[in-house]
């Protein structure tokens, strides 16, 4: 490990550097939302929160067992739980269920994420992209109070309806020139990827994939979208909307026509590997660059990405720049600071 002095001020360089150059993506995990505390709790402390929300006593005890006997976590338990036959088990379910009852009285305070959109929108960059692993409506909300236009793929009020093709309209007016008649963009909304749902989605047998406000239930004989922390969301994601959002992903980070060039990973632990291959196939080409900013990187996470020379790794114990182990850093993993520097 390096221990040269300048070696936090190389690493702050570097990142200021990276979040204000082009073609910037954004992925953002739990840590982003938990706002020390005051927003919504890390997976870690979510099983403490819904197992009294379970009322399938009998399932709610296997879960627990799982987690007494070794199970690391409710990803795990779950998947110790899971035959894995076509047809899922009802674990996930209960425990989605808790989840979104948990979340949804939850009003955390904005100004973080109105900060975060308000200067996402006034990048010069066309289309910011954001992909959200989280469940909450935190950057829906900041972005509609701070007056900032995004697309997430839905159009509509009370229900509104999914549609990918949102991603690819562009706003506009036609204008009369010396040229004949010239289409001039007038917004570019951020545009939001919800990798694993959310509160208020949901899908209908009549009406299909649908979005209703995040702070009431879905609607009665209806499948709420949000997959569930467990290995079986690979197979989730092969299907609507799921399936359009991650070819997205897949799409920004590798064989778009313009993809990105740099992702800034905000409080996301990689413990997914479903999206870790993704991220590790765009590290192979030359002009990409990873950030990996949190407060807490799992050894087996640390040893795979610190290793990396187009990689940048932030956490509060350790850091890494481009291959280069130094000291960690106090704050510049923390979402506070990060949503001022992109």
């Amino acid at each position: 490990m390096t221990t040269e002095p300048d070696f936090i001020s190389s690493l702050e360089t570097k990142v200021a550097e990276q979040l204000r150059a082009q073609r910037v993506g954004y992925l953002l995990g739990a840590g982003s939302s938990y706002l020390n505390g005051t927003g919504y709790p890390l997976a870690s402390e979510l099983w403490n929160l819904i197992k009294d929300r379970i009322t399938d006593t009998p399932k709610r005890d296997e879960i627990q067992e799982k987690l007494n006997n070794g199970a690391e976590g409710i990803e795990q338990a779950l998947d110790l739980l899971d035959d894995g036959g076509a047809v899922d088990t009802p674990y996930r379910h209960l425990v989605t269920a808790a989840i979104a009852e948990l979340f949804l009285p939850m009003n955390p305070n904005l100004d973080v994420h109105i900060e975060f959109v308000r200067r996402l929108s006034q990048r010069s960059d066309p289309y910011v992209k954001v992909f959200s692993l989280n469940y909450d409506p935190l950057l829906e909300r900041a972005a509609e109070t701070a007056n900032v236009r995004v697309a997430d793929g839905f159009l509509g009020v009370e229900h509104a309806f999914f549609d990918s093709a949102v991603f690819e309209e562009r706003i506009g007016r036609i204008r009369g020139s010396h040229k004949g008649r010239q289409f001039e963009e007038t917004v570019k909304p951020i545009h939001i990827f919800k990798l694993h749902g959310s509160l208020g989605w949901y899908e209908c047998p009549q009406h299909g994939v649908r979005r209703c406000t995040y702070g009431t239930p879905v609607p009665n004989g209806t499948k709420r979208l949000m997959v569930p922390p467990q290995r079986r969301k690979a197979t989730d994601t092969m299907f609507p909307p799921y399936s359009a959002l991650w070819s997205a992903f897949r799409g920004c980070l590798s064989h778009n026509a313009n993809p990105l060039n740099r992702l800034a990973c905000f409080g996301y632990g990689f413990t997914d590997e479903h999206i870790n291959t993704v991220i590790e196939a765009a590290l192979a080409r030359p002009n990409f660059t990873l950030l990996i900013l949190t407060r807490v990187l799992p050894e087996t996470a640390w040893n795979r990405w610190s290793v990396k020379t187009n990689a940048v790794v932030v956490t509060e114990a350790r850091c890494s720049l481009k291959g280069t182990v130094g000291p960690g850093h106090a704050d510049l993993w923390r979402f506070e600071r990060l949503c001022k520097e992109v």
